[in-house]
């Protein structure tokens, strides 16, 4: 969804939102995200336009920041709801210098820290889940011999 609400007369450049080394001009809501938005998130406003229309927001107010300073994928809003992108390039738009401007593409919700409180630390949730899943395969092993 790119942003809707902005009128800007006599420019040339598509409008962007700088966040961290990306200038993103388009958002991407993937299903599984929307999914995990009405899950975790609200239960209310559920529609792709909708999250869309609320990450506009929030990248305009610069309330996005990286979760982890090295790594590009993990975001957070408002130090509270992580989320996970990608980007990839827009063919279609570039700046004024030609630049590329790229897409983000919201790949899921984690929830909100405030609530989960293993959202702090995403790299021991994430070692914690590898292994209570390799422990339930090893237990469906044991039943199925």
């Amino acid at each position: 969804m790119k942003d809707k609400h902005t009128e800007r007369w006599h420019t040339y450049e598509p409008f962007h939102v700088v966040l961290g080394d990306k200038k993103v001009v388009d958002i991407i809501i993937t299903n599984h995200a929307r999914t995990r938005w009405a899950d975790r998130v609200e239960s209310e406003k559920t529609g792709y336009s909708d999250i869309a229309e609320y990450m506009w927001q929030c990248l305009k107010e610069d309330r996005i920041a990286s979760y982890y300073r090295n790594e590009q994928d993990v975001y957070t809003i408002d130090d509270d709801l992580v989320f996970v992108a990608e980007f990839s390039v827009s063919e279609t738009d570039t700046d004024l210098l030609g630049n590329p401007l790229h897409k983000m593409i919201v790949v899921t919700f984690l929830g909100r820290m405030s609530e989960t409180m293993e959202l702090r630390d995403l790299k021991t949730y994430y070692s914690w889940l590898r292994h209570s899943r390799r422990m339930t395969l090893i237990k469906n092993n044991r039943k199925r011999r």
